[in-house]
């Protein structure tokens, strides 16, 4: 058995960072390298959430810089101080241990990420009310605001709100019993219990829970069984005065197909919405997000960015680390030319088309208004500026169909990719769709590349 020497932390570091930097963050100085033995360098970790998103997630990567390090063939387990205390003082063969995660208590235990603590959350006037409501409940968990319902588009912070508060109760009370867990997780257990004749054991365990966090409740639409057993589940907890926290793409009232009396439910606490960050807010979470991976970002990279990409912090953050690639694979600084390229901006002045260009450019181009082309209703005369407004930022931006989605009313995947298919199957015999869209694109060019432009005027819609 041998004691690391103090580089040798420095060491395994300086390897994540130079190959493996999109996994890299600024608590892995705490890591602390405790005995090397049996083929084996364990790795103490002391904040429990952080081991347990080691062990799940960074294993390979952490072996594969340990074995680039010693030049042999070990292995890596990333241990708690218990554990740490016992490697310390043995002074033979070690004793073997089960795998990490082994046993029935892990199953129920939630899986956080790291990073989505309240400390990390960027408060700004987007998301200020479900902040505060989320470290209410986190203070006082059954007496405040219960159910809490956060609802958003895809990657605007539900998911970090409500592991933030998980983490705080935990860190309040180890003891908590919490179950935090997909909706669909939920409906695969209830079936799964249902087809093997154990229902109370289901319902011992979910209703057992001190919190129950339930994330992207909207999918319970699809299964009335499950919205049968889950109104009884909620009712338990809440009339023992136990916490229910949910999430969800839309309000309760909005969601289809979900039984008037859960909607009741839903709507019995509180119902916070996260709306899409604001520029100056955007600013301020690049830079939280790149003090998390140790990133030094120029204050005009920080700048081009939260103005040419206005989705989704998620989308802020896809940016962030394609830049860190790009800066780790050509071994040179974040400058504002990099910042360009890996936006799509090259040379000459123009820049990237984004969503936001687009959405203007339609609604100007079918006299239709903003609010009404990214809002919630579907009146007839904003169907198919809608659907060219997906089908556009499809063809002429990097995002997902989830991405446009949430930018265009928090609207589900499937609806971008209906609105996108539809365009494309009625180009191929509207001669009327092909040249209003041809003129779109022109317009949206002239946009972004103003040296460019001429000194025509938004061109009309084509009749038919």
């Amino acid at each position: 058995m041998a004691r690391p020497e103090p580089e040798f932390r420095s060491a395994i570091l300086a390897y994540l960072r130079k190959h493996r930097p999109e996994i890299c963050r600024h608590w892995f100085d705490e890591i602390e390298p405790v005995l090397i033995a049996s083929g084996t360098v364990f790795l103490l970790v002391r904040e429990p959430v952080q081991l347990n998103f080691l062990r799940r997630n960074c294993v390979q990567p952490f072996t594969e810089a340990v074995q680039a390090i010693t030049t042999q063939l070990v292995g890596v387990e990333f241990v708690d101080e218990k554990r740490a205390e016992e490697l310390r003082s043995a002074s033979g063969a070690l004793a073997p241990r089960a795998p990490a995660g082994a046993g029935a208590e892990s199953d129920d235990a939630p899986v956080l990420l790291p990073d989505n603590t309240f400390e990390n959350f960027v408060v700004g006037p987007c998301n200020q009310l479900a902040h505060a409501a989320s470290v209410a409940v986190a203070e006082r968990p059954g007496n405040t605001y219960n159910p809490l319902f956060v609802h958003a588009g895809v990657g605007l912070g539900k998911t970090h709100l409500l592991q933030a508060i998980c983490r705080k109760l935990l860190t309040d009370d180890p003891r908590r019993k919490i179950g935090y867990l997909s909706c669909n997780s939920f409906m695969e257990r209830f079936t799964e219990c249902v087809q093997s004749s154990r229902m109370s054991e289901f319902r011992h365990r979910f209703r057992g829970f001190d919190v129950l966090v339930i994330d992207d409740i909207h999918d319970l639409s699809r299964n009335a069984q499950s919205q049968e057993e889950f109104f009884h589940t909620f009712n338990e907890l809440q009339q023992s005065g136990r916490q229910v926290i949910l999430s969800s793409d839309a309000k309760p009232d909005e969601i289809p197909q979900i039984e008037v009396r859960l909607v009741s439910r839903f709507g019995s606490g509180l119902v916070a919405e996260l709306e899409r960050p604001c520029f100056e807010t955007r600013k301020r979470i690049l830079r939280r997000k790149a003090a998390l991976r140790n990133l030094a970002l120029p204050d005009d990279a920080v700048e081009l960015i939260a103005d040419r990409r206005h989705g989704s912090v998620r989308e802020l953050e896809n940016v962030l680390l394609t830049l860190l690639l790009h800066a780790q694979a050509g071994g040179h600084a974040i400058t504002r030319e990099l910042t360009l390229t890996v936006l799509g901006e090259h040379g000459g002045g123009a820049r990237a088309i984004t969503i936001h260009d687009i959405l203007e450019v339609v609604s100007s181009y079918f006299n239709v208004r903003l609010a009404e082309l990214t809002g919630r209703h579907r009146p007839r005369s904003i169907v198919l500026p809608r659907q060219v407004a997906m089908y556009l930022a499809k063809k002429l931006t990097h995002m997902s169909f989830a991405d446009i989605g949430a930018c265009i009313g928090g609207r589900d995947h499937t609806t971008v990719l209906h609105g996108y298919r539809t365009i494309s199957e009625r180009v191929a015999v509207s001669a009327d769709l092909v040249r209003n869209l041809e003129q779109i694109e022109q317009h949206l060019q002239q946009r972004v590349a103003p040296q460019a432009a001429s000194n025509t005027t938004t061109p009309q819609i084509a009749a038919g």
